[in-house]
């Protein structure tokens, strides 16, 4: 499957491209400002699919999707930004809620199985299921949120004991 035809993609580029619209048509200080970030972190969400869905090893593949998934989390917080201050509209501000909770769960479920696979594919899922809620608000539940939990980082004590058998 290329990179082109996965859902994930198409919706991360879908959601990045509305941002760019709406970011386009500000002043200059509101561009500046909240825009860049908000445009950049929304780029940044299909950039990280695309660059895990190139990469070999799943874990590489699942480190990107995470940095995605962390990119959503960040346009949202631009997002909900830019409708507070009045850069945007209510209707452009639910819309794009309610599309990047439909990404966080697809994106989800791509982590989940895109690492069991040389090359990543689309997973077979039903991302309308129960996870919206009725005020199709930005919500996860704490198995989604305990996701990020499994990227293996090395602690402080390992990263120390690592120089030191270097320094021998």
């Amino acid at each position: 499957m290329k990179l082109e035809e996965l859902k994930v993609y198409q919706l991360a580029m879908k959601i990045g491209d509305q941002c760019w619209n709406i970011v386009n048509g500000w002043n200059y200080f509101d561009k500046d400002t909240t825009g860049k970030q908000l445009a950049k972190a929304a780029d940044s969400i299909a950039a990280n699919v695309s660059e895990g869905y190139g990469r070999f090893h799943p874990n590489q593949r699942r480190y990107f999707n995470f940095i995605a998934r962390g990119s959503l989390f960040e346009t949202k917080t631009w997002l909900d930004k830019a409708f507070n201050r009045g850069q945007i509209s209510i209707e452009a501000h639910e819309l794009l809620k309610v599309e990047m909770n439909e990404l966080c769960l697809m994106l989800n479920s791509y982590i989940k199985h895109s690492v069991s696979s040389i090359k990543a594919e689309e997973p077979v899922t039903d991302y309308h299921s129960s996870y919206l809620n009725m005020e199709n608000q930005f919500t996860f539940n704490e198995e989604d949120l305990a996701l990020i939990d499994e990227i293996p980082y090395p602690r402080s004590e390992e990263r120390r004991v690592g120089k030191e058998c270097r320094s021998r």
